[in-house]
């Protein structure tokens, strides 16, 4: 995986696709991508339309064994899941054991080449890369000037991507190109056992959508670069004022101009109207770090309010040359956030008041996930 990353890195294709057919055909890359789906993964135990749920070691082993790119797919089973803080609920296609283990297999070989192109602003679903790097970069960007933010979110980014125009961006060799389309164009069977063909979007099941979306968004920041260099004040001046950062479907454009912010708007909606996708409307829009905009001071993204308070000499933050600024940058847990989570906390508590303390606490650790694990005394 490190060679092909070095590869596509210095632009060498020939030698790209040569290691990623042999990583594919490799044994031990076929035994990670059966231990991460039947073992590793949160949804191990999730059945596709076959209803096999979990592998004994011995069909496992087989599993790794008759991995091959080649043959039908089956359809994704859709399953309706609630989307956090929020009443709408979101479609999951799974797809059977068989088909996880051979998009992880997949993955293995284009993620590589993929995480040497992707643009440095770009935070979700890469390795080594957190939403918490995402508020980083937000903060740096506005640390020193307050600024004017289009705040947006795509519309149902991962059911509306056009399969033509991000096949034509993968752009691999065609036996993977092949795949690709047939995990795209497979279809789901609802609760009642109907198919239903898909002509767009990828499935939210597979392991492999979170970087075929990513893969789909790419070129957001470039675009916007692209028209940071056309501004008046030098080329440099500008692409280091204008910042784009995209975790996932949701991102965010920072310049210290309105006009550019909302030229950089329509340039993004023209952007996204060639892979079939759309902003959202209800959650876009333009506010302002510091000042009162549209009713509106600071922005929400990715669970975190941010905003900057005007202070006093004394606890004012200071450029570089040591220069007051007159206001401070804050950045805290959403309000929103904070009541679900505290909401989630209460119900498991609610929900277990007869168990034993250790049951309760192994239901309570996977909501803290990311802080300190709690330990029985």
């Amino acid at each position: 995986m490190h060679r092909i990353f070095r590869a596509s890195k210095r632009g060498d294709v020939k030698a790209v696709r040569k290691l990623q057919k042999t990583l594919i055909r490799s044994w031990s890359a076929r035994l990670l991508a059966v231990r991460k789906v039947t073992q590793d993964n949160q949804g191990k135990k999730t059945a596709g339309v076959d209803g096999v749920k979990s592998l004994s070691p011995k069909a496992r082993m087989n599993l790794a064994n008759n991995l091959r790119i080649t043959g039908k797919v089956r359809p994704t089973r859709r399953v309706m899941i609630p989307k956090p803080n929020s009443d709408e609920k979101r479609p999951l296609g799974i797809p059977t054991i068989y088909d996880r283990a051979l998009q992880t297999l997949v993955k293995q070989a284009l993620e590589p080449e993929w995480e040497a192109k992707f643009e440095p602003n770009s935070y979700g679903f890469r390795p080594g890369r957190s939403c918490h790097d995402g508020i980083g970069a937000i903060f740096n960007s506005i640390r020193y000037k307050a600024k004017y933010v289009l705040d947006a979110d795509i519309s149902k980014c991962f059911d509306r991507i056009n399969h033509q125009a991000l096949l034509k961006k993968v752009n691999t060799y065609p036996i993977l190109n092949r795949i690709l389309k047939q995990w795209l164009k497979a279809g789901y069977i609802d609760q009642g056992d109907n198919f239903f063909p898909t002509n767009k979007g990828t499935p939210q099941g597979g392991t492999i959508s979170p970087l075929l979306a990513n893969i789909a968004l790419h070129g957001m920041e470039e675009r916007i670069k692209e028209f940071a260099r056309t501004l008046k004040g030098g080329k440099k001046a500008n692409q280091d004022k204008m910042n784009l950062i995209r975790y996932a479907d949701d991102f965010v454009i920072i310049h210290e101009d309105l006009g550019v912010i909302k030229s950089c708007q329509q340039i993004i909606e023209e952007w996204l109207s060639d892979m079939g996708l759309e902003l959202k409307p209800e959650k876009t829009r333009l506010t302002h770090t510091l000042r009162t905009h549209e009713k509106e001071t600071g922005f929400e993204f990715l669970g975190f309010h941010i905003q900057q308070y005007k202070v006093g000499n004394y606890r004012s933050a200071k450029n570089p040359h040591k220069e007051i600024l007159g206001f401070n940058t804050l950045i805290t847990p959403s309000k929103k956030c904070i009541k679900a989570h505290l909401n989630k906390i209460g119900e498991v508590i609610d929900t277990h008041k007869t168990a034993p303390q250790a049951a309760l606490i192994s239901k309570l650790n996977p909501i803290y996930a990311g802080g300190q694990t709690i330990t029985r005394p």
